[in-house]
C-alpha cells in the first residue's frame, strides 16, 4: 500500500496520512517495508563493492611491493633478445637504406631474432605468396647487414574462439593447411617460424596438436619454432573466473603455459595490455609474470618476456603505466628472484614501427648494456 492510500494512523501519528511530528512519516506505515528493503539493497551493494574492492586493492598493493627490491648482478641480456617487425619490411615499402638504419640500431644490443610479420594466415590456414612479396630481398639484406641475426616468419590469425569469424583449430584440415603454409614459407628462406594465434584459450588441445606437427617440421629443418604466449593466471584459475565474467578468459593457466613451452624453441610472453593503472603495479605484474613463466619453462626453451614499445590509451592499456623502463625493471626483478643464472632467456620488443628513442634507451641502458 502506498502512502497516498494510507488512511488510518498508528497511535501517536497524524490522522489522514499526514506527517508525523517533525515532518516524518509514520514509523510503521506502509512505507517502512519499502525503506527496509531499500536499506537492505544499499547494504548489499556496499558489501558487493567491498567484496570486489578489498581483494583488488590487496592485489594492487602486492604488485607494488613486487616492484621493490634489489636487482641481482648479471640480470642483463643473454644475447637472445627479439624484435617484432611490421609488415612493411616484406611488402615493398622498405628499402636498402631502411635495412642499413635497422642494422645500425641493433648493433651492440642483445637482439638475435627478428619476427617479421609475413602473413596473416587465412582463416583456412593457407598463406598467399602475395602476403610477403619482398621476403627474399629482406632476408638477404639482413643476413648481409647483421650476420648471425635470424629472421623468422611472424604468422598469425584471429581464432574463432569468441566470435563466428576466424580460424578453427579443431578442424584437422585447417591445421594441415597451417603446416603446409609453414613448409612453403620456410622454403622461401626464413630462418624459423613465429606463430601468434589469438584469442587462444587455456587448455586448447588442438593448438598443442598443431605445435607438435610444426615442431617435427622445424626440427627436421634445423630451424626454431617460436610462439607468442598469453599471460599466466596472476591468481589460481583466474582465466576461468574472468572468462565466466567477460567471455574472454585472456590468461592461460601456468600448467598450459608449460605444456606450450615444452613444444617450442622460443616462447614470448605478451606482457602488455595488462589493465594496470600505475608504473609500479605494471612493473610488479611483469616481475610476477616473469617468475611464473620461469617456473614452468624448460631450460631447453628460450623464454622471452615482452616489452611494450608502443604507445596507446585504451581499455586494458594505459600508456603512462605500461612503459619500457617499468617492464625492464620487472623482468630483472623476476629473473633475480626465480632463476638469475638462466641462460636461455631474453626480452621481446613490440614493435619496431611504434618505438620511440626513449623505448630504445630503456632497453639499452636497463637491459642490453
Amino acid at each position: 500500500m502506498t502512502a497516498t492510500e494510507y488512511t488510518e494512523p498508528e497511535p501517536g501519528g497524524a490522522p489522514d496520512g499526514g506527517a508525523s511530528p517533525g515532518g516524518g512519516t509514520p514509523p510503521d506505515g506502509p512505507t517502512a517495508p519499502r525503506r527496509r528493503r531499500l536499506r537492505r539493497v544499499r547494504r548489499a551493494a556496499r558489501g558487493l563493492v567491498l567484496a570486489l574492492l578489498v581483494p583488488l586493492l590487496a592485489a594492487e598493493t602486492a604488485l607494488r611491493l613486487n616492484y621493490t627490491g634489489d636487482l641481482a648482478p648479471g640480470t642483463r641480456t643473454r644475447n637472445r633478445d627479439t624484435l617484432w617487425l611490421g609488415h612493411a619490411w616484406v611488402d615493398g615499402r622498405k628499402k636498402d637504406a631502411d635495412v642499413t638504419a635497422l642494422a645500425r640500431r641493433l648493433r651492440g644490443t642483445g637482439i638475435r631474432d627478428l619476427y617479421v610479420h609475413s602473413g596473416p594466415l587465412e582463416h583456412d590456414g593457407t598463406l598467399p605468396g602475395s602476403a610477403h612479396p619482398r621476403a627474399r630481398w629482406f632476408l638477404a639484406a639482413v643476413h648481409r647487414a647483421l650476420p648471425g641475426v635470424r629472421v623468422q616468419a611472424f604468422l598469425g590469425d584471429v581464432l574463432a574462439t569468441e566470435g563466428p569469424q576466424g580460424m578453427r583449430l579443431a578442424d584437422a584440415g585447417t591445421r594441415a593447411a597451417v603446416l603446409r603454409s609453414t613448409r612453403r614459407i620456410l622454403d622461401t628462406g626464413y630462418d624459423g617460424v613465429h606463430l601468434d594465434l589469438e584469442p587462444l584459450h587455456s587448455g586448447d588441445r588442438h593448438y598443442l596438436t598443431l605445435l607438435d606437427a610444426l615442431r617435427r617440421e622445424t626440427r627436421a629443418r634445423g630451424v626454431p619454432l617460436s610462439v607468442a604466449a598469453h599471460q599466466i593466471d596472476p591468481l589460481p584459475a583466474f582465466h576461468s573466473f574472468w572468462g565466466t565474467l567477460t567471455g574472454h578468459p585472456k590468461w592461460w593457466s601456468q600448467e598450459f603455459f608449460g605444456q606450450v613451452a615444452r613444444r617450442v624453441d622460443q616462447i614470448a610472453v605478451m606482457s602488455y595490455d595488462t589493465m594496470q593503472p600505475l608504473r609500479s603495479t605494471y612493473g610488479g605484474y611483469v616481475a610476477q609474470q616473469t617468475s611464473l613463466a620461469l617456473e614452468v619453462t624448460p631450460p631447453t626453451t628460450v623464454l622471452l618476456v615482452g616489452l611494450p614499445f608502443f604507445h596507446e590509451n585504451r581499455f586494458g592499456h594505459w600508456n603512462h603505466a605500461e612503459t619500457a623502463p617499468a617492464a625492464v625493471r620487472g623482468v630483472r626483478l623476476g629473473l633475480s628472484r626465480t632463476d638469475r643464472d638462466r641462460a636461455r632467456f631474453g626480452v621481446a620488443l613490440y614493435i619496431d614501427f611504434a618505438a620511440t628513442e626513449a623505448d630504445w634507451t630503456a632497453y639499452r641502458e636497463g637491459w642490453a648494456r
